[in-house]
């Protein structure tokens, strides 16, 4: 029979040591190199372009850096090809290899040129060409580009190919003199166009030697009938573009090619990306590549969310203005039947405005922003100042302490009534005659014995205290029904009010969170 896998020390270990964090290159620099912070932040813009470089070479790159003392090399990095085969089935990242044993990876330190000559490798029965591409910034050679080509797929290039190549060729000489990526122009990978959805070569003049059919595609949208091929882009972009009045000259020159830059252009039935990359491999432009993206749908999507979350916070705003009106008719009516001589009744009708007055206030809070969540803390506050208000020549005061940070609209709005209830009843019942006191509203989402998952709050006051034989949980006000049932039956959690031993009386609450997934 075959033995199962056991849960013993021995195999506990052994999983642990497979589920090990991968370092990251900011680790492995720092670890293993002498390299400083603005080499560093260098090697991340390498990294953050070079899919274009892999993908344009049909290869694996890994980025190789000398260590310290000199004598092995470290790989902080590598990218496999969207637009082909790759030739490292294992992640190469951490490994170290004594200096000797890549002869490529020391030519190409030490001399500062790609090197390309050598024979194939062999690797799991698969040829691999390699070649290594040397890192500047600055004049200083950081490290060492290996490009990794599996050989296995190899067979008459086609002109997208061929054109992907020379492109390649002319990036690799340009990392090799420091010149790419530019400085300033990092773009993020998840939204950048890439190789496969859109690429067109155009010359130093800006005429265009070469579009794939995707790209070609994305400009039959724009309205283009003809082909690219032949055609200045930069004037054909800008005539293309809806515009009124003169030309576009900024879209002109970005669709020639003679900077780094990106834009969108938006036509009657379509939106494409574009992004524009100039070739200066020995420090002349000889031209650039144009990468482009339809990204029609995906705006599309985004304008529908927009209008969805513009939809939601107009609700939000009418919800607010009707508890405002309503919180308005029943203050009037409060003010009649005091005319009338029944406190009782009007002091009924005030409660009932300030719990329709908290409610008011959540979703006046959530009318501003784009998501059903609030900042609490701003709440807490605002109804802090509204019970307080209260107070005959603000005699009782009141603060928070803590931060209750970020929670959704299920979690909030129960809250606030719950709150006002709270101190609406230190108010009435701990100063009953008006004296001097203060009221204080403690939060605690991140407290050493706390999980993050639950939030505990706490309101306590300097009055009087609670009556001897006092329950909380059977006893009390209408207020204080009201907020049993909303934290045990809304907010799943627990709720308990006793007496300080310094005087006055101390509520807690504790709220679970993780059901919600709220944030910190």
């Amino acid at each position: 029979m075959r033995k199962r896998p056991g849960n013993g020390p021995e195999a506990l270990s052994e999983r642990a040591g497979k589920l090990a964090r991968v370092p990251s290159m900011n680790d492995l620099v720092r670890q293993h190199t002498s390299l400083g912070e603005r080499d560093l932040e260098w090697l991340h813009l390498l990294v953050s372009e070079w899919q274009l470089l892999s993908d344009l070479s049909f290869a694996d790159l890994v980025l190789w850096l000398p260590t310290s003392d000199g004598t092995r090399y470290v790989s902080v990095a590598q990218m496999r090809p969207n637009t082909g085969p790759t030739s490292y089935q294992d992640d190469m990242v951490g490994h170290l290899v004594p200096r000797g044993r890549r002869p490529l990876l020391d030519v190409a330190l030490d001399e500062g040129r790609i090197v390309r000559e050598g024979d194939p490798e062999w690797r799991e029965e698969v040829p691999v060409r390699v070649e290594s591409i040397p890192v500047r910034r600055e004049g200083r050679v950081l490290g060492v580009i290996a490009r990794n080509t599996n050989l296995l797929t190899v067979r008459t290039p086609s002109r997208l190919e061929l054109t992907y190549l020379q492109s390649a060729s002319d990036l690799a000489q340009m990392i090799a003199g420091g010149a790419f990526p530019f400085p300033g122009q990092q773009v993020g990978m998840d939204r950048a166009p890439r190789v496969g959805d859109g690429f067109i070569r155009l010359d130093a003049d800006g005429v265009v030697q070469y579009a794939s059919p995707n790209a070609l595609s994305a400009y039959h949208r724009l309205g283009l009938a003809a082909d690219l091929v032949g055609l200045p882009l930069g004037p054909l972009t800008a005539e293309l573009a809806p515009t009124r009045g003169p030309v576009d000259e900024s879209l002109v020159k970005l669709a020639s090619g003679w900077a780094p830059r990106e834009a969108e252009i938006e036509g009657t039935d379509c939106v494409i990306q574009l992004r524009a990359i100039p070739l200066k491999p020995k420090g002349r432009r000889i031209g650039s590549l144009m990468l482009l993206r339809d990204v029609t749908e995906l705006r599309r999507r985004e304008r529908e969310l927009m209008t969805k979350d513009a939809t939601i916070r107009e609700i939000h705003h009418r919800v607010k203005n009707n508890l405002q009106t309503v919180a308005a008719l029943l203050r009037l009516q409060s003010r009649r039947i005091g005319a009338a001589g029944d406190s009782s009744a009007r002091a009924a009708l005030d409660e009932a405005v300030r719990r329709v007055g908290s409610i008011a206030i959540v979703h006046e809070t959530l009318s501003q922003n784009l998501d059903e969540r609030v900042e609490f803390d701003e709440i807490a506050d605002r109804v802090i100042a509204m019970v307080t208000e209260l107070s005959p020549d603000g005699r009782v005061t009141g603060r928070r302490v803590g931060k209750f940070g970020i929670l959704d609209a299920e979690t909030a709005t129960p809250l606030s009534m719950v709150l006002t209830e709270i101190l609406q009843n230190a108010l009435e019942h701990a100063f009953p005659t008006g004296e001097r006191g203060s009221i204080e509203v403690g939060a605690d989402r991140a407290g050493s014995a706390r999980p993050d998952d639950r939030l505990l709050v706490t309101v306590q006051d300097d009055g009087r205290g609670l009556p001897p034989d006092f329950d909380p949980h059977v006893d009390g006000s209408l207020g204080l029904q009201i907020v049993r049932t909303l934290v045990e039956g809304e907010l799943g959690g627990r709720f308990d009010m006793v007496t300080r031993e310094e005087g006055g009386t101390r509520v807690v609450l504790d709220v679970p969170l993780a059901r919600h997934g709220q944030q910190r």
